[in-house]
């Protein structure tokens, strides 16, 4: 694939959108950043981005002030905002989409991958949408044009809509970030592959008056043994759905081996051997924290209705949605606007699955 001349256009400027930025400029891409919530970073047309770990460096970035500008000059567009942020964005984008684009959407959570596929089709425009079930970078933003890159993971599994487009796919996210991605079956399995509902909803609902008193908690330290036995339990009942669909997905434990290297075999074990070695990330401090306000409704509850679909029960996870709902005083519940929007509590096992060929 050539790289001169191919435009990225990047939708979110949080870590990941900023070094996702990084990684695409130092490549040889041109790349484009908007802030959908216009909060991020404004003013002059280009700015210069300040990468440091995996991707250091400056680089110039071009900056849109709207949906229809990031879209207008973009080959492909990367979604890298908060999946309960998924549904605005890609209504905005949608008047402005052209046939022969490709999006990726990373990370890719409760269909949202579908919602935008079936938005473009509805006003006949011809996309190729590929999801990733988590981040190709881990990263943190310094500053607002500043960002700390910290690992590339080692394999990720992706999937597109349409299925067709697959091989095409990859090879695109072959030649943006490298030789590192494994085909998932369809979007479903790349949904269900993401385990930070069921690591992160355990550790802040069992940290909570660390997270209320804005405490300094090291989150792999606080992944203890019984916390991290929660999350074990939750990733079977997430993998246990994934079968029930004629799918197979990574073991909480296997993520963790594909992402990092590690070699323990028991998720506590894991959690000692990454803090031993990496110490952080420190657990959040925000009671509005995205481990329980996006993970449960684009996660957990998002299971809750799929094991519907299936006819299938989760107990596990029904009891972490009620728990995080009471600790909260929020009906988590009702707080995933994906669901209704792709028709999904009407849904049937055979009509989800065809949607997604």
């Amino acid at each position: 694939m050539r790289r001169e001349g191919v435009h990225v256009g990047v939708a979110g400027v949080g870590g990941i959108g900023l070094a996702s930025a990084a990684w695409l400029r130092q490549a040889g891409f041109g790349v484009t950043l908007w802030s959908p919530r216009g909060t991020g970073l404004a003013g002059p047309a280009r700015c210069a981005l300040q990468a440091t770990g995996v991707v250091q460096g400056g680089f110039e970035v071009q900056l849109a002030q709207s949906a229809a500008e990031l879209a207008r000059h973009a080959d492909m567009l990367l979604i890298a905002v908060p999946v309960n942020g998924h549904k605005a964005v890609f209504d905005a984008l949608a008047p402005h989409l052209k046939s022969g684009q490709t999006l990726l959407v990373s990370s890719m959570s409760s269909l949202s991958a579908l919602y935008v596929y079936e938005l473009a089709k509805g006003r006949g425009v011809d996309i190729t949408v590929v999801s990733m079930g988590t981040t190709t970078l881990t990263a943190r933003r310094a500053a607002p044009t500043e960002v700390k890159v910290m690992t590339r993971r080692t394999r990720l599994g992706i999937s597109t809509l349409p299925q067709s487009a697959l091989p095409q796919a990859r090879q695109l996210c072959q030649a943006l970030f490298g030789d590192v991605f494994d085909e998932d079956a369809n979007a479903l399995a790349s949904a269900l592959t993401n385990i930070n509902p069921v690591a992160h909803a355990p550790l802040a609902v069992f940290n909570w008056t660390r997270i209320e008193r804005a405490e300094h908690w090291p989150q792999y330290h606080y992944m203890t043994p019984h916390v991290a036995s929660v999350i074990v339990r939750l990733d079977a009942e997430r993998r246990a759905l994934a079968r029930a669909f004629g799918l197979q997905v990574r073991s909480i434990e296997e993520h963790f081996a594909k992402s990092f290297n590690t070699r323990s075999a028991q998720l506590a074990d894991i959690a000692a051997e990454l803090h031993a070695s990496r110490g952080g990330p420190p657990g959040p401090t925000d009671v509005g924290t995205r481990f329980l306000g996006e993970d449960v409704p684009y996660g957990l509850v998002f299971s809750s209705v799929l094991a519907r679909i299936a006819g299938m029960p989760m107990p596990c996870t029904e009891t972490m949605i009620e728990a995080a709902s009471l600790i909260t005083g929020r009906n988590l519940r009702a707080e995933n606007d994906l669901i209704d929007a792709l028709g999904l509590r009407t849904e049937t096992f055979d009509g989800l699955l065809a949607r997604l060929r």
